[in-house]
């Protein structure tokens, strides 16, 4: 089902209203009792005498994609003859680091056939590309069937508002259930458990291939960065001796790859390094293996006398390594330019104080070509394509 599901610009769907409507039998039924020690709260499924349905028509405001009061949101779905069939929509909650899921629906004669569940993984996976510690959604008591596939999506009950649609939601069986799923994390693993070696050739096709599962989609539809790997072991600026993969029970989860660079100041040349990718699989995300790569190899570089690392990186993460704005250091890119994620660091104290100029990486990072990406592709199980708030293209 992943591959029928686009997504659907603001541009195109805003203001689309979804035709949500149910009829159910049943309703968790929602008790508050305030006792003298504190409150007792009993939710519990029961049986309506008899069947009670509800349209978007009762509601004054209809549930519609892109509303005005949620600038972040984003929406896929199924389009049939360029009618949505199916959608969801999220929302980044900024404050809390929490992605919250605005909208979900799947038309009548759609359901059944995994479109929910697939819709949902979307959703997991954009919290995970955005490092989100929770997917969270609202729906409400009587809507057993919503309830239940959240349950059974691993969703569980986070809280509840039991005046969020009138002041009676308790009489009417209607109780706003506010629901939330939480990535699963093991805890960071032990240095001494992780192999950390240069790789063989036995181990290329492997790195490879985790290096385009930890990339893909995350900064552009599918990624190229495994085939990067793939091209630097060629490059004349490649440095073997520096760069590390990670080997757990066999199973490489980790690497990190250098090359020369250098930082141009006039007619004056100073060499430094730059690594990348830098990557761990996703399912190994979050346990400390990239931080271990990284501190493992910089010991190295200074070791070898290399003044320091410029790189272009994730600003959240890597300033925690020590990584400052290259401003910091009077170095901006070739184009003269400063942003956050053009960061660097030094080896040793005062090493790149006397560096300045333009940086320029390695000609192999310009030469990726999208057709021998395509092509390169075909050399791994296949992935879909997807559009993501945080991509940069």
């Amino acid at each position: 089902m992943q591959d029928k599901i686009i997504h659907l610009p603001k541009k195109d769907f805003a203001g689309w209203c979804i035709p949500i409507g149910y009829t159910t039998e049943q309703y968790y039924n929602v008790e508050v009792e305030e006792r003298p020690s504190g409150f007792s709260i009993c939710i519990q499924k029961k049986r309506f005498p008899a069947p009670v349905t509800h349209t978007p028509e009762e509601y004054d405001f209809p549930d519609r994609l892109y509303a005005d009061y949620r600038p972040g949101a984003c929406a896929w779905g199924v389009l049939q003859e360029g009618e949505p069939v199916a959608v969801i929509e999220t929302e980044p909650e900024e404050w809390s680091n929490r992605l919250r899921v605005t909208e979900l629906w799947v038309a009548q004669g759609w359901q059944k056939q995994g479109l929910g569940r697939a819709l949902i993984d979307l959703a997991k996976e954009q919290a995970r590309l955005e490092r989100r510690r929770a997917v969270i959604l609202e729906t409400q008591s009587c809507n057993v069937n919503a309830v239940d596939f959240y349950l059974h999506e691993g969703f569980t009950l986070i809280g509840m508002d039991t005046c969020c649609y009138g002041n009676n939601d308790l009489q009417r069986k209607e109780v706003r259930l506010e629901m939330g799923w939480f990535p699963k994390r093991g805890p960071r693993l032990d240095r001494n458990d992780v192999e950390i070696r240069r790789e063989t050739p036995e181990d290329f096709h492997k790195v490879e291939h985790m290096t385009q599962k930890a990339f893909w989609n995350k900064y552009r539809m599918g990624c190229d960065e495994h085939y990067l790997v793939h091209k630097l072991r060629s490059a004349k600026e490649y440095l073997p001796e520096l760069s590390r993969i990670a080997v757990y029970n066999g199973e490489v989860i980790g690497a990190i790859f250098y090359s020369r660079s250098r930082v141009q100041d006039g007619e004056k040349t100073h060499e430094v390094l730059t690594f990348g990718p830098l990557c761990v699989d996703p399912h190994w995300q979050g346990r400390g293996v990239g931080e271990m790569l990284l501190r493992e190899t910089m010991s190295l570089a200074a070791a070898e006398g290399f003044p320091g690392i410029v790189i272009f990186g994730e600003p959240d993460y890597y300033p925690r390594m020590g990584f400052k704005t290259c401003d910091a250091f009077g170095i901006t890119t070739r184009e003269g330019k400063n942003f956050d994620a053009f960061m660097g660091i030094e080896l040793s104290p005062g090493a790149m104080q006397d560096i300045h100029g333009k940086f320029y990486e390695a000609p192999v990072f310009e030469e990726l070509s999208s057709q021998e990406v395509e092509a390169f592709n075909r050399e791994f199980p296949p992935l879909f394509k997807q559009y993501f708030p945080g991509q940069f293209l």
